[in-house]
């Protein structure tokens, strides 16, 4: 299992910023790639409630699994990867063994309850930008389409500089920083 520091800001967008910022940064000449996360948690939202995030990612025919826990800055992430088959038996169900899961345990988590609650596929374009790498990203998740982009940094600090410098570059000056992450607006559109 692999753990790292995550330090990231984000930026919700206009689908108008969205095609602005491609063309300005000619991202069309960029790669595009698509991921889709499935959200896991309890029917009672444990996970959620323990203040972490889990998900499965699926991305060039790999799977990876996440789980997300806060730091003073930034997130702690611990990464398995695992096999489409293993993936598979998720969808059923079935968590895999590993060291998330007796993490999980020890947090007094019963990982049989856990199980796929939703999903976002997007579609994302990542560039570098300062030292920093900038993901401009499309997602889709229930009925719901949003437009976002995230830097990811040394720090906050760094990160919310980017993010601003290259919005202002794109001629976007009208923006706020979103806190809300993708998962939780995953999970909130379930309540709609």
């Amino acid at each position: 299992m692999g753990s790292e520091i995550e330090i990231e800001a984000k930026a919700l967008i206009t689908k108008n910023d969205y095609y602005q910022i491609i063309e300005k940064l000619h991202l069309d000449k960029c790669p595009k790639f698509k991921q889709t996360n499935y959200y896991i948690d309890t029917s009672n939202f444990d996970i959620k409630k323990n203040g972490f995030a889990l998900r499965a990612r699926e991305k060039n025919e790999t799977y990876e699994l996440t789980l997300k826990t806060p730091l003073s800055e930034g997130l702690l992430e611990k990464n398995e990867s695992i096999s489409w088959r293993v993936f598979e038996k998720l969808e059923d169900g079935i968590f895999p063994d590993g060291a998330i899961k007796k993490f999980l345990a020890i947090l007094g988590i019963n990982v049989d309850d856990l199980k796929i609650v939703t999903s976002m596929t997007t579609d994302r374009i990542e560039v570098e930008v300062d030292k920093s790498k900038v993901s401009v990203d499309k997602n889709r998740y229930g009925d719901n389409v949003d437009y976002e982009v995230e830097v990811e940094s040394t720090s906050m600090s760094r990160a919310k500089e980017t993010i601003a410098k290259v919005l202002h570059d794109c001629g976007i000056d009208d923006f706020k920083m979103n806190e809300i992450s993708k998962q939780m607006r995953a999970l909130n559109a379930l309540n709609k």
